[in-house]
Formats: structure tokens, C-alpha cells, sequence
């Protein structure tokens, strides 16, 4: 998915430095953005705050949304360095292409999981028969500096591991928890965990201490640390922690994001992830002129144009603002 932000404001972060020393309680405010014609989305990261959580780098939150009747999700050709996009459905489907050749519906609770690398282009449009509803989460993912440049590539996981206990399913698209592993490929040591919790759940799941968290409410209300969490809504946890305690009165969906804190300082940039500004006018440049980066085949239409770069030279942030 892409930044359609028409002005996006560069970062840079980064850094073991700015991570949270010990468990937090941190309510991260979310913006609302207009995502292609459409589809409004929650930003909840980077946010006023906040800019990293491990190696998760970008989280969206978009619906429920009722789609009858439009045509749903229209995300043209845009491109993508540097990271990995994690795009996770809970209801509805989206139609998958990029430059590699892939050609994918996902479907609820199915990973598919996009290593940009050097360079990548993708699109993303609900399929012209879809769901009624559309409802989801698109993340990104920084890469290190030792595969940031390496060749692109594309997962899709239709079968992921899991394990259920005190009112919660769980689901791991990323990473490890409870003997579960997720088949996608980490390039950092990080994990994600979808979390289903049924009326009247109360438990606690182990944690990482050396991991910082947080939690998105993706819908439903629930109860993570005794901070009521409202949809759309994320609480970071920081590290430290060996368990998690979640309660929920009422069905609710949750997303455990975490990871090691990530320890390079990245630039990020519209759907750009390098090192400086000026790899990034360059990624821009390269998109705008047609070299770097692939068609995506099957596509018949426009594809996105980068935005006017800042006028200003990037400043260092780090990790919280």
C-alpha cells in the first residue's frame, strides 16, 4: 500500500538509543489519511511521538468499510525500497500485483508479504466482484542494511501457525509466539500477532523482555494493561515486559506488533526507506523517469507520481519526536 500523502513529511529514525528503556503505557495518536479515491485510513506510525517499534516502521488501519456498490480499494502502480510490506486482511479481498509477475487475491488471514529491496512496484485493487466489507491492516517493515538493496521478493501464505488459549486465537504472520512460528521471511528479529478475543477473555501471553510492543484495537474494546483500548487505537508497551495481560468484556480484534529495537538510522520518504536524502531523490528521480524499477505486467492503466521532494534538507528525528 502506498503513502498517498500529496505533502509526506521525511524521517529520519533509527537507533537503540531512543527506544524505550522499560515498559511504557503510551496512547499513540492516530491521522486520519485519504488512501487513492476512496478508502480512509487510521496512520497510527509513524506517529506524533513515536516513529518505530522494532523494525515496524508504517502501520494503517483501514475499515470495516461498506464497499457496495464502489469499487473499494484503488491503489495504483507505486514504488517501494528498502522495506517490506506486511498486508493483513480481516475482511474482504484485494487483488495483488507488482513488478515481479505476481498475481495474488488475498483473502482474510492470509500473509502476503512484499520484499521491495533494491526496487519494487505493486499495485493493490479490490477485485471488480468483492465482499461487502473491507477491513484490514497495511505495515511496513525496515530492512537492515545488509538486504536493503538485495533482490526483490513476494510471499503469500494462505495457511498460517497459531494457538488458542483463555478466550484468545492467535495468529502469527510474523515472527514467533507460544512455539508458533510464521513461515514469512524476518530480516530482523521481530514479531506480529493477530488476536482474536472472544467475550470475556482474560489472559496473559509471554513476551519478549529485549522485543518493545504495541497493540492496535483493530475492532471491538479491549482491555490491555488495564488502558482501554478503542478501535483504531494503539498503545505502545515498550520493553521489559515478559507477559502481556489483555481483557476484553465483548468480541474484540487486536494486532501485537514488536521486535528488537531496530539499531540503524533509516530515512523514510513516501514509500521510500534509504540511508540519506539524497538516495532518496534519487529513488524518486529513477521512478519518475522510468529506470530502476519494473512495469507491473497486467496493469493497464496509470500508475502513481512521486510527490515534489521538501524543500528543506532532512533533519534527524530518531525514533520518538
Amino acid at each position: 500500500m502506498s503513502n498517498l500523502e500529496p505533502r509526506p513529511a521525511p524521517h529520519e529514525l533509527g537507533g537503540r538509543a531512543q527506544a524505550s528503556a522499560g515498559p511504557a503505557l503510551d496512547l499513540l495518536p492516530g491521522k486520519e489519511v485519504l488512501l487513492g479515491e476512496a478508502t480512509h485510513v487510521r496512520r497510527l506510525l509513524p506517529t506524533l511521538g513515536r516513529r518505530l517499534v522494532g523494525a515496524w516502521a508504517f502501520i494503517d488501519h483501514y475499515g470495516p468499510d461498506d464497499v457496495f456498490g464502489s469499487e473499494g480499494m484503488q491503489v495504483l502502480p507505486h514504488p517501494h525500497t528498502g522495506l517490506q510490506t506486511v498486508s493483513w486482511l480481516l475482511d474482504g479481498e484485494v487483488h495483488h500485483r507488482d513488478s515481479l509477475g505476481s498475481d495474488v487475491l488475498i483473502r482474510p488471514r492470509e500473509l502476503a508479504l512484499m520484499t521491495a529491496g533494491h526496487a519494487i512496484a505493486h499495485a493493490e485493487q479490490s477485485p471488480a466482484v468483492h465482499p461487502r466489507y473491507l477491513h484490514g491492516a497495511q505495515l511496513w517493515v525496515a530492512l537492515p542494511d545488509g538486504v536493503r538493496d538485495a533482490a526483490p521478493a513476494f510471499e503469500h501464505h494462505t495457511a498460517l501457525p497459531g494457538f488458542d488459549s483463555d478466550g484468545v486465537r492467535a495468529t502469527v504472520l510474523m515472527g514467533a509466539m507460544a512455539g508458533a512460528t510464521s513461515p514469512g521471511t524476518a530480516h530482523t528479529p521481530l514479531v506480529g500477532v493477530d488476536l482474536e478475543l472472544s467475550a470475556g477473555a482474560d489472559v496473559e501471553l509471554p513476551l519478549e523482555p529485549d522485543f518493545e510492543y504495541a497493540v492496535l484495537t483493530a475492532s471491538g474494546t479491549a482491555d490491555v494493561e488495564g488502558v482501554p483500548l478503542t478501535p483504531g487505537a494503539m498503545l505502545y508497551l515498550g520493553s521489559g515486559r515478559r507477559t502481556v495481560r489483555l481483557r476484553a468484556d465483548d468480541a474484540a480484534q487486536l494486532l501485537l506488533l514488536g521486535g528488537e529495537p531496530f539499531e540503524e538510522r533509516i530515512v523514510m520518504w513516501w514509500n521510500f526507506v534509504g540511508r540519506s536524502g539524497e538516495e532518496i531523490a534519487e529513488y524518486a528521480e529513477q521512478w519518475a523517469e522510468g529506470d530502476r524499477f519494473a512495469d507491473v505486467p497486467g496493469f493497464d492503466g496509470h500508475r502513481l507520481g512521486a510527490p515534489a521532494l521538501p524543500p528543506l534538507p532532512l533533519k534527524p528525528r530518531g525514533r520518538v519526536r
